[in-house]
């Protein structure tokens, strides 16, 4: 190497599995764990993209429908329709900007369990409706003119309401 630091990053979806991986890490130079294959893909993004320049307040990536001004603010988790914002969870983040950048395509379970929770596990599900749920309801407080759509037994899509 000439210099530069390597980094070994380990993905461990649960708090015990962390734990455990950061023993095995301990004398590794430098390490990151992360939850999900997602977030590793996410901090590589970060490192291999130079900094953008500071856009001013009013500029946001756009996420949603053309035409719609819905956008979310991924760097504050702030979703933004005209001059209103509401704050996202994480979970939340990471599913609307799913949806988002496909507007009217359906994601399926599936497909959103692994980019959001970053793993296969669906259970009954619930944990994913009660995601949905809030951000319609966040949606709806903004008064934006787009909405989750459930397609029964597939997924789901974000639509103009």
């Amino acid at each position: 190497m000439t210099g530069i630091p390597s980094l070994v990053i380990g993905i461990a979806s649960s708090s015990a599995e962390r734990r455990q991986l950061a023993q095995l890490l301990g004398g590794t130079e430098s390490f990151l764990i992360v939850s999900s294959a997602n977030q590793a893909r996410r901090f590589l993004d970060l490192v291999r993209r130079p900094p953008a320049p500071l856009a001013p307040a009013g500029d946001a990536e756009p996420a949603g429908t053309p035409g719609l001004d819905l956008a979310v603010d991924s760097d504050r988790r702030v979703l933004r329709w005209r001059e209103r914002e509401v704050g996202l969870t994480p979970l939340e983040h990471d599913l609307f900007v799913c949806l988002a950048g496909t507007p009217g395509q359906v994601w399926t379970y599936a497909r959103l369990h692994r980019a959001v929770w970053g793993n296969d596990h669906l259970g009954r599900g619930s944990d994913m409706h009660s995601v949905v749920r809030r951000i319609r309801h966040k949606l709806g407080r903004l008064g934006a003119p787009a909405t989750i759509h459930a397609v029964r037994g597939v997924g789901f899509r974000l639509t103009p309401s």
